[in-house]
């Protein structure tokens, strides 16, 4: 068996389960005791991620825009995660796109078996990450898709459930694609870099953009596994479209979890990977995981912009220096990301078993 071209085991769908009102989840979604969301997990009305507001960044205010540039330095520095409000994104788009997608997972199952997809390249309908035989897997259903680079956008692999479908994921890929740019410039900004330096470490405008839409069902023992695992993403920068109504997003912060309280159209955005390794670390990738319950289902959609896959990502130059030198090894986004493609979410496990001892 190719490991990157079938799955080990028959895949079981998530929501299958769920409907089938079984009172006890089975054995090979339940965590280990450390890894349950009842561990070091906080719901506090106190403690949030940052809410920065994006209305003034490209005003002519140059005192309010370089307070918006220090809030996201900041945020970057000390959470790795950030909510952004009046980004520019249709509110009226991103609701849309939610209601795309959960009539997909409504559909009937063999609708959405039409786009089963296989560990090859994810695209698709899914059901688990990582290919180990055996593996405690996530509660938790998903579609991935790609938008960039052109030549592995295929409509062929959308979802066409309603008559607009497609025409709504491409203008919220358009848009997305148009955000993550404009943030870009101010991580850039931020490294004291120029504005397009960060892009054009990325590839420029020939890079990567994928979706992947969560789908966490009903679950009747939430206290005993996750719908996503703990992990950092592997790739650039993730926008993630959070459910309206669940929260469910936790991230870690020293040593606890906090659940994030999404803000109405907002988007979360957090820093992956490869701008932890282009940073130098100076800017973090920080470990998040998904908690589900037993009264409500949630989606979530996370847009990933990432680096051209087979260009080299180190250290810029630029940030390293005779007292700070280089923290990781150069190597391609195709050669990272086959980590968690191969074995799935394992926190920060890759980025840091890369770092170079000082």
């Amino acid at each position: 068996m190719n490991k990157l071209q079938d799955w080990p085991e028959p895949i079981v769908r998530v929501q299958s389960l769920s409907d089938s009102g079984m009172p006890l989840i089975p054995e090979r979604y339940v965590k280990p005791m450390p890894e349950r969301p009842s561990v070091n997990s906080t719901t506090s009305n106190d403690v949030n991620i940052p809410v920065i507001d994006l209305a003034r960044l490209y005003g002519d205010d140059h005192a309010l825009r370089a307070t918006i540039l220090d809030q996201i330095s900041i945020a970057c520095r000390e959470w790795g995660f950030f909510q952004v409000i009046n980004h520019g994104v249709s509110p009226q788009l991103m609701d849309r796109a939610r209601e795309v997608w959960r009539q997909f997972f409504h559909s009937p199952m063999e609708v959405k078996q039409a786009y089963a997809n296989t560990p090859k390249t994810y695209e698709g309908y899914g059901s688990r990450l990582g290919v180990e035989k055996g593996a405690i897997l996530d509660w938790s259903d998903y579609y991935f898709l790609h938008y960039l680079p052109l030549p592995l956008k295929d409509y062929n692999k959308w979802p066409a459930i309603t008559a607009d479908c497609r025409a709504v994921l491409d203008e919220y890929g358009k848009q997305l694609v148009e955000l993550c740019g404009k943030l870009m410039k101010v991580l850039s900004i931020n490294l004291g870099l120029g504005e397009e330096q960060l892009q054009n470490a990325f590839g420029g405008e020939n890079i990567g953009a994928c979706l992947r839409v969560n789908f966490y069902p009903k679950c009747p023992q939430p206290d005993l596994t996750l719908g996503l695992s703990s992990h950092s993403d592997p790739g650039g920068m993730t926008l993630l479209l959070p459910d309206s109504h669940v929260p469910g997003l936790q991230v870690r912060k020293d040593g606890n979890w906090i659940t994030v309280k999404p803000v109405p159209d907002a988007f979360i955005v957090n820093i992956g990977d490869q701008i932890q390794v282009l940073s130098n670390a100076t800017c973090k990738s920080v470990e998040h995981r998904v908690m589900v319950n037993s009264s409500e289902e949630r989606l979530s959609l996370a847009f990933f912009y990432n680096p051209r896959s087979d260009i080299p990502i180190e250290p810029l130059k630029e940030l390293v220096a005779p007292g700070r030198p280089p923290l990781y090894p150069a190597m391609t986004f195709d050669e990272y990301r086959l980590f968690i493609r191969m074995r799935g979410p394992r926190g920060k496990s890759q980025v840091e078993s890369l770092k170079s001892p000082r």
